[in-house]
């Protein structure tokens, strides 16, 4: 029976850029074989099958799309623009601090690669620091990237 918006769904899936690289995954298997169990300091016991509710809204757009008419058992190759992902990278969504106004903010000092929650809520990394300033980029880390997902329909209900 072809999947339907409203209907749950399990997948296994190999999420890659256009170049191949692997950056995320439901196989314990494949995390370790591209180095993603000790770049993202966690245990292998957190890449395990994604279910959800197709259409409601809980994954990227267009993979939530791509899984429409498939059936329990199939396999897909699915490739997603930004515009459906993450979206498109946004300028406007680096900002610069001065350095003594971020320290004040966020209460470390700026290093390259620093997670920081604003208290709007955004997330962003410290992508530069110099004497004059600290760059933080909100856009998400995946903004502007298309997306390579291999997918297995492990189950629908």
């Amino acid at each position: 029976m072809p999947i339907e918006p409203g209907d749950s769904v399990t997948i296994e899936y190999v999420g890659r850029f256009e170049d191949g690289t692997v950056f995320d995954t439901s196989r314990p298997e494949v995390a370790r074989e591209h180095g993603l169990i000790e770049a993202q300091g966690v245990d292998a016991s957190e890449y395990a099958p994604l279910s959800f509710t197709v259409g409601a809204g809980e994954i990227i757009e267009g993979l939530d799309e791509a899984l429409v008419g498939l059936a329990a058992g199939e396999e897909a190759t699915v490739t997603v623009p930004p515009e459906k992902a993450y979206g498109e990278f946004q300028a406007d969504r680096v900002r610069e601090y001065d350095p003594e106004t971020f320290e004040g903010m966020v209460g470390k000092d700026p290093a390259v690669g620093l997670h920081v929650e604003a208290e709007n809520g955004l997330h962003g990394d410290v992508t530069a620091v110099r004497d004059d300033a600290v760059e933080v980029d909100f856009n998400h880390e995946l903004a502007g990237k298309t997306l390579v997902f291999d997918v297995e329909v492990v189950d629908v209900r």
